[in-house]
């Protein structure tokens, strides 16, 4: 019966838990073979989109028109902007410079100025750049009754309720006349605002002479009036030796409170994707990770369709579902980047008297690029799935899943005295320390508190009194007790899956011995290496050391001894550590208790021999003279 039941009604015999550790083994290597080399393919991928001149474009670009001062004013830039007057001799100057290069350094010309100009020489500057400012209407606040006497008009935030549409100033053409926002694009995220496309919109010249008139005039026709919110200074430029579009965005704002706040965006793309052989080698890359898309794809569904509900039980499970996510949204952003560049690139380029909005072709590309660093990361993150099989990584991962519950609990306890010491420094120090003028940034700031980055001399000016106590409470609430209270969490289950490794709970097989035995396996088959038998092998071992114990001063009887306990103990640890047989859950037998107990009897005999050893020793060392 007992032989029969290991048989299948078809005649086949049943898997032995030894061999479906085999065929674990082999698919896991499986696996990883192929997941590597998808990593292999992800990575050329994602750092051939990657190019290191988009940094050095970005930074002399952002040098030219961030940095470069006012002329008479070596304090006044664009970063420094903070009135009116400070805006219109920016507008009038370093931008003006900026982007009109006349001549070569001995005033030699070197190409048309008609037909574009050359920023720093190299950068072809695509049609004329533009300038576009939003407002909002007249009495979209209320005025407090006390000063409605000293103030007739009120001027909101910018929502796109508040905007102003109507006609303005001169009325002669778009700068004066309201343009309407294009559907498809991207909205701006500013300082203070959130801000749509369209507007009061002026385009400037071919010609420095006739832009800088176009300034003048604006200027002295009060072009920006107390109803401005926002300036856009748009403009794109593309490097033939690098094969790089750079796209800029330079924005003042103009919050409700009055002065003006600056921010910039420079983003240098790659939109023109395959020109070199290098690029139709990423190319067919991209065609190799689709590749590996459908497959993965489909052994996900075989899971599924498997083992139905039991699958969404493994955190690993999930990972593959959230980076499969990930790869198709990334393919997605690609083609949809790839059909705008292939729809729009030529007119945008063909038109060279009007502004060229790049903008949202990079505005795309900038999130694909977003996007596949993303999943590139979740992708290494994978590889712990793999590494997870080796002891080292199977207790780390066995601690943090076994204090998963305990690390829930002290997180709850955290968040909530974290948040209310954020809630406490917004209130007190928010109206004078940027670091704590939004909740968002007073949250941040404590993170940085905890890391050492922090300036005790701005908290203690804005409260003298409540500055040093907050900090000195939250110093030591949370860095020296909960975080602390978080690390012995830590520890101690890394203590406890520590132990439980020692008494012999360890992974079903580590990655390393798999690879070992099939390198092993590897060079017999190709007889490099010579094979040699578990006995020969054992034989030799105990020989060397019964020998080593004759030298020593072991008499017969004592070998005899040791060598019988070790195999006492090598069949104990063969029959109830082994991971085959863990899942059996076989009863002990007679024979098996009998090998027990004998076992136990000449481990205590040998404690018993050790301990009156000691003792001996420890008489003659009391006995000794001092």
């Amino acid at each position: 019966m007992a032989e029969a039941s290991r048989w299948h009604q078809g005649g086949t015999l049943k898997h032995e838990p030894h061999f479906r550790k085999e065929v674990e083994i082999r698919t896991t290597l499986q696996e990883l073979l192929l997941y590597f080399i998808f990593l292999i393919n992800l990575c050329i991928l994602t750092f051939g989109m990657v190019n290191p001149h988009m940094y050095y474009l970005n930074k002399v670009m952002s040098s030219l028109f961030l940095d470069t001062s006012v002329p008479g004013d070596e304090r006044t830039n664009f970063k420094s902007i903070r009135s009116i007057t400070d805006f219109w001799k920016f507008m009038e100057g370093p931008l003006l410079e900026g982007l009109y290069w006349d001549s070569w350094y001995n005033n030699q010309k070197l190409y048309n100025l008609k037909n574009s100009s050359r920023i720093y020489y190299e950068n072809i500057l695509l049609g004329v750049p533009r300038v576009r400012q939003l407002k909002v209407r007249n009495n979209t606040c209320t005025v407090y009754s006390s000063f409605q006497s000293l103030m007739s008009e009120c001027y909101a935030k910018y929502t796109s309720e508040n905007e102003d549409m109507a006609d303005f100033g001169l009325k002669l053409n778009t700068g004066w006349k309201y343009s309407t926002p294009s559907i498809d694009a991207p909205w701006h995220w500013g300082f203070v605002g959130v801000y749509r496309n369209g507007g009061y919109i002026f385009t400037l010249s071919k010609s420095k002479s006739e832009t800088q008139s176009k300034f003048v005039n604006l200027r002295l026709n009060s072009w920006i009036t107390r109803a401005t919110r926002v300036i856009f200074i748009d403009f794109s430029l593309y490097n033939a030796n690098v094969n790089l579009f750079c796209i800029i965005r330079l924005v003042a704002e103009f919050p409700a409170s009055g002065g003006i706040l600056t921010s910039w965006q420079f983003y240098s793309v790659k939109l023109l994707r395959y020109v070199s052989y290098y690029d139709y080698f990423i190319a067919s890359c991209e065609i190799t990770f689709c590749i590996f898309l459908i497959v993965f794809t489909t052994q996900e569904a075989k899971k599924i369709k498997e083992f139905k509900s039991a699958y969404f039980k493994s955190i690993w499970n999930w990972l593959e579902l959230l980076l499969l996510v990930l790869c198709f949204v990334a393919i997605f952003f690609n083609l949809y980047c790839n059909i705008q560049i292939f729809l729009l690139l030529g007119q945008l380029l063909k038109n060279t008297e009007k502004y060229s909005d790049f903008y949202f072709l990079a505005y795309w590309n900038i999130y694909y690029n977003n996007i596949i660093a993303i999943t590139i990361f979740f992708a290494w993150i994978k590889i712990f799935k793999f590494i997870s099989f080796n002891k080292t990584m199977s207790q780390l991962s066995s601690t943090l899943s076994r204090c998963i519950k305990d690390i829930v609990g002290f997180a709850i306890m955290f968040f909530i005295i974290f948040f209310a010491y954020a809630q406490l420094g917004f209130l007190v120090f928010g109206s004078q320390v940027d670091n704590f003028s939004t909740f968002q940034n007073s949250i941040f700031s404590q993170f940085r508190i905890v890391l050492g980055d922090f300036n005790f001399a701005d908290i203690q000016q804005a409260n003298r009194i409540l500055g040093p106590i907050y900090f000195i409470t939250f110093i030591f609430f949370v860095f020296f007790v909960l975080l602390n209270m978080f690390l012995a969490i830590i520890n101690n289950t890394y203590s406890e899956v520590k132990a439980d490794y020692s008494l012999g709970r360890r992974p079903d097989f580590e990655l390393g011995k798999m690879i070992k035995k099939s390198y092993n396996n590897a060079l017999k088959k190709l007889k490099l290496k010579k094979p040699q038998t578990d006995e020969n092998s054992k034989d030799m071992k105990s020989g060397d050391l019964a020998e080593r114990a004759r030298r020593e001063g072991f008499d017969q009887n004592e070998i005899q001894s040791a060598e019988q306990m070790k195999k006492w103990k090598e069949g104990l640890e063969k029959k109830y550590y082994s991971t085959g047989t863990q899942d059996d859950h076989q009863p002990v037998t007679q024979q098996e208790f009998r090998n027990l107990f004998l076992y136990a009897v000449e481990l205590e005999k040998e404690l018993h021999y050790i301990s009156l050893k000691l003792n001996r020793v420890m008489r003659k060392v009391s006995g000794l003279p001092y």
